[in-house]
């Protein structure tokens, strides 16, 4: 029983600790592991036990972000029109792209490989299914395919901190008009 607790608040804290490095993340690129040990209640040990270097943190806390992107998908096509659920899909790969662009040369770093490379494919087919959805649905254009759509929506990771909300918004909407079928005349 001892041992089942035990195993339990290892995984808690170290849910924790990647649920504060994720915000610490998203305010700064330059949290300390320290400032992330204390935020998320617990010593440095457990932090180091977990994750021997701050590199090894941001590469987890990238892949747990990424795989719930991912994950997302057919969530947002249960609740949404097509077209709908693509876009709330890309506002929240532009949220991934923005906290990972303050750490990128840091995870690159660690683990001498992208991850973006790692789930390329993946990704790729997660818009796929977004788009097929749409298309099916006549509401974006069939002349459009996933890769496309990742291409055009790169810009997320260039996107500048100051007002990065309402120009990130703005320029989705350009690229879902873009996307929309539009009626023969």
């Amino acid at each position: 029983m001892a041992t089942s607790v035990r195993r339990a608040d290892a995984e808690q804290n170290r849910a924790r600790l990647l649920e504060v490095a994720r915000a610490a993340l998203t305010r700064s690129s330059d949290a300390t592991l320290n400032s992330i040990a204390k935020e998320a209640g617990v010593g440095q040990g457990t932090l180091y036990r977990h994750f021997p270097t701050r590199e090894a943190l941001l590469v987890e806390v990238y892949r747990v972000d990424l795989r719930d992107l991912l994950d997302a998908a057919p969530g947002l096509l249960e609740g949404n029109a097509p077209d709908v659920a693509l876009r709330r899909w890309l506002e929240r790969l532009a949220a991934y792209g923005r906290i990972k662009h303050g750490a990128a040369a840091a995870v690159r770093a660690a683990t001498r490989a992208d991850l973006s490379a790692e789930y390329y494919a993946e990704t790729v087919g997660v818009i796929g299914t977004l788009l097929a959805a749409g298309q099916e649905a006549g509401l974006l254009r069939p002349d459009v395919d996933a890769e496309e759509v990742l291409l055009l929506v790169g810009f997320l990771w260039r996107v500048p901190n100051e007002d990065w909300e309402r120009r990130t918004a703005h320029l989705l909407d350009l690229v879902l008009d873009g996307l929309r079928e539009r009626p023969v005349t």
